[in-house]
């Protein structure tokens, strides 16, 4: 998987995601995964599930991982931050 098939999500609106996903989908792309930390968790969920059902239907959830992240801020303590990886993949039609 190369960098360019990820899509990190952030505060941007969500059909922002979506465009870059569909994208990156219709150019040929077969894999895309979804990243995102902390607040962001729900768009990254929300952008999977808006491509699914209204946008390419062969698209399924191939895994979805997730960790903690340990962030270190400007005055250098460390905080804890949520992360999730979504795996798009679109089925092969036979």
């Amino acid at each position: 998987m190369s960098e360019e098939n990820v899509v990190y999500i952030g505060n941007k609106p969500v059909m922002n995601y979506v465009l870059a996903v569909v994208t990156q989908m219709n150019g040929g792309t077969n894999e895309v995964i979804l990243k995102a930390r902390g607040r962001a968790i729900s768009r990254a969920v929300d952008v999977a599930e808006i491509v699914r059902n209204r946008f390419i239907t062969d698209v399924t959830i191939g895994s979805i991982d997730i960790c903690t992240e340990e962030i270190m801020n400007n005055e250098g303590t460390s905080t804890n931050v949520s992360a999730i990886e979504i795996l798009l993949s679109k089925e092969f039609s036979k």
